[in-house]
């Protein structure tokens, strides 16, 4: 049996997804360990091939490097209590607004920690994730923090860590926004005839061909947005409604509030 050079604690949606992306990445499945409290999340683990254990201990191991991969309301008890955990242990933490200071100070000074803000279509391996490093993490390790989170979609890196609460704002939370919109679309959609699967598929095609073109022109979204904007026309009349009641300083102020929010979890971790 070979050794464990990557540990998982906490086996949820977002661990499952990152695994199975390794192994198709061509990571063996028995070089990958989670360690999850829970039977259901650990049964679920062992369809996957990998292997299992309640014990954070025995996750450890002779890992090279430890995900963290539970949610922050836990993450400080997981810390204070994880025997075994050695400061040559590189540990990813995808643990939204716990800063890296706090996780040092519940493990080595020393401790090499990358921080990431992924996001939930990393499930369908369709994510963005941001990652920032503390000055103890190696060229080698940057590497293969970058090779686990883009298991799950595309990476960046951020030179500040600060930035990550504006990350959380914009792609962490994003996803939510485009829901809500799609939901209010489907509704209206209703409202005005159409059936409930008709308005539903148009919304949900919509939405992914107008991302789709975003990603693939290179015209920035105004330019998108103008050419699809005639004069008089029906969109025009749509965005017009939308510039008048405001739209845009809405979404702003949902943004700061997801970015301050963040900041505060920051402080409420301690």
């Amino acid at each position: 049996m070979s050794d464990d050079p990557i540990a998982f604690v906490g086996g949820g949606n977002m661990a499952r997804s990152l695994i199975s992306g390794l192994i198709g990445a061509g990571f063996e499945a028995d070089s990958i360990i989670a360690s999850d409290p829970q039977d259901s999340q650990r049964e679920l683990l062992d369809e996957l091939g990998v292997r299992t254990t309640a014990s954070n201990r025995v996750a450890f191991g002779n890992a090279r490097v430890v995900v963290l991969a539970v949610k922050p309301q836990v993450l400080g008890e997981v810390l204070e209590a994880a025997e075994g955990l050695r400061e040559d242990h590189l540990l990813v933490s995808i643990a939204a607004g716990v800063p890296i200071d706090s996780m040092v100070l519940r493990t080595h000074p020393g401790q090499p920690i990358v921080r990431c803000m992924p996001n939930t279509p990393a499930l369908l391996g369709a994510g963005i994730t941001a990652l920032f490093a503390n000055r103890a993490v190696s060229e080698a390790q940057r590497q293969l923090a970058e090779q686990i989170l883009a298991a799950g979609g595309r990476t960046l890196w951020v030179d500040d860590e600060s930035k990550l609460d504006a990350v959380t704002a914009v792609s962490g939370s994003g996803p939510a926004y485009f829901f809500y919109l799609m939901e209010a679309m489907i509704d209206t959609g209703i409202e005005q005839g159409l059936d409930p699967e008709t308005a539903t598929v148009l919304t949900l095609e919509t939405a992914y061909g107008a991302a789709l073109m975003a990603r693939e022109r290179t015209e920035p979204p105004a330019m998108l947005r103008a050419n699809v904007t005639s004069p008089g026309g029906t969109t025009a009349a749509a965005l017009s409604i939308l510039d008048e009641s405001g739209a845009r300083g809405i979404i702003k102020q949902a943004l700061d509030g997801a970015r301050a929010r963040s900041k505060e979890l920051a402080k409420e971790f301690g």
